[in-house]
């Protein structure tokens, strides 16, 4: 939230998304301005204005990013975002910009699969890195000496949760900042800076604008110095969303309480329905009572997102089961309004076995959802 952002006031979820980041009103403008598409702005003078050079600022970005920031720290003042071009672009700048050659930093061994590259680029940089998984707060044995701790909660594709305000205290009593990506939860799902952690971190193009057509990240910090070494890393990169994608990204979240709602209810639906089936193991949802992360999960998120994920008996049976959906395309990414699914082990990259389905749960009637999910497994059994 920026220092000219009105205080939060006691409002639910609903009624700040739908008008988060608005600006005042001013008579006969829309109440959303449009997209500015600007590469360069009048600049009279000396360059002290808020809008310079279009690498710099966008007033599009200043918009979306005061929305972001009172979703993911209603509460707070001083919190800053910074928009990127794509979630790897936000994950790249933190562990980028905070970390220099000698330090260590603390990942998940259990996390997207995309980190593998970023530990690569920190091993080229002489940063070391020491991996531990997700579930049972496993990070807590490798913190001593670190830099930075990564949190991924709930994990992708595993859907682990570990504690994240137990992680956080332990992490700065060690002298370490703490990142969460908080992608899978949404800020409507869980508030990483609320649980201690430093910056908040996720890709916008998953469930925050849930469309599945924009291409979009983010970083939410409370301290200004942190701030600004993650807004000087985007600017040195250029990582910048374009001023549409951050408007349809704006838009989007206006729907994003109603989208977290449906979604999830329909996730736990489904979870629930899949709990008996011969075919179906190792079924996973954070809001599926008896699941591992039940407990955590249940103490620090307020949404359990929209992600069930299960394995089949092999690959032939899960690429079958996904040939025979009707309601949920075989596509990756999750997030979005229209159900997507698809066999996790095809890219390579996780450890997962070959028929592990990563399940993206949409918007649809949950009774129509269903029964095509257990129809395309019964369908997909052997003959």
């Amino acid at each position: 939230m920026s220092p000219e952002a009105k205080p939060d006031t006691a409002v639910g979820d609903g009624t700040r998304a739908v008008r988060a980041g608005l600006p005042e009103p001013v008579a006969y403008e829309p109440t959303l301005p449009g997209p500015v598409f600007a590469a360069h702005y009048h600049l009279p003078g000396e360059p002290t204005g808020p809008y310079t050079y279009g690498r710099d600022e966008n007033p599009t970005w200043t918009h979306l990013e005061r929305a972001i920031g009172e979703l993911e720290a209603p509460r707070e003042t001083g919190v800053e975002t910074v928009v990127f071009a794509s979630g790897m672009a936000a994950v790249s700048a933190v562990l980028l910009s905070q970390t220099r050659a000698g330090d260590t930093v603390v990942l998940p061994d259990d996390g997207y699969q995309a980190l593998a590259l970023v530990r690569e680029q920190l091993a080229a940089y002489d940063v070391t890195v020491r991996t531990a998984p997700t579930g049972g707060d496993a990070q807590l044995g490798i913190l001593d000496g670190a830099r930075l701790l990564w949190i991924e909660t709930p994990s992708n594709p595993g859907l682990d949760v570990c504690d994240i305000r137990r992680l956080a205290d332990a992490a700065h009593d060690a002298g370490a900042l703490v990142a969460v990506d908080n992608t899978l939860a949404t800020p409507l799902g869980q508030r990483p800076l609320e649980l201690g952690a430093d910056f908040s971190v996720a890709s916008g193009t998953k469930g925050l604008t849930g469309h599945g057509d924009v291409l979009l990240g983010y970083v939410t910090c409370r301290d200004a110095r942190l701030a600004a070494r993650v807004r000087r890393w985007r600017k040195v990169v250029g990582a910048i969303p374009g001023p549409m994608e951050a408007w349809l990204a704006h838009r989007s979240l206006a729907t994003l309480q109603l989208r977290a709602d449906k979604q999830g209810a329909n996730a736990l639906a489904l979870a629930e329905a899949l709990r008996e089936h011969p075919a179906v193991s190792d079924l996973r949802h954070p809001g599926l009572p008896g699941d591992p992360s039940y407990a955590v999960a249940s103490r620090q998120m307020r949404r359990f997102g929209c992600v069930v994920s299960f394995t089949l008996p092999d690959r032939a049976y899960a690429e079958r089961f996904l040939d025979g959906l009707r309601l949920a395309d075989d596509a990756t990414s999750f997030g979005g309004v229209r159900s997507t699914a698809e066999r996790r082990g095809r890219w390579g990259g996780d450890a997962v076995p070959e028929g592990f389905v990563r399940f993206s749960v949409g918007a649809e009637d949950p009774e129509d959802l269903v029964a095509d999910v257990l129809r395309a497994l019964d369908e997909a059994a052997p003959q």
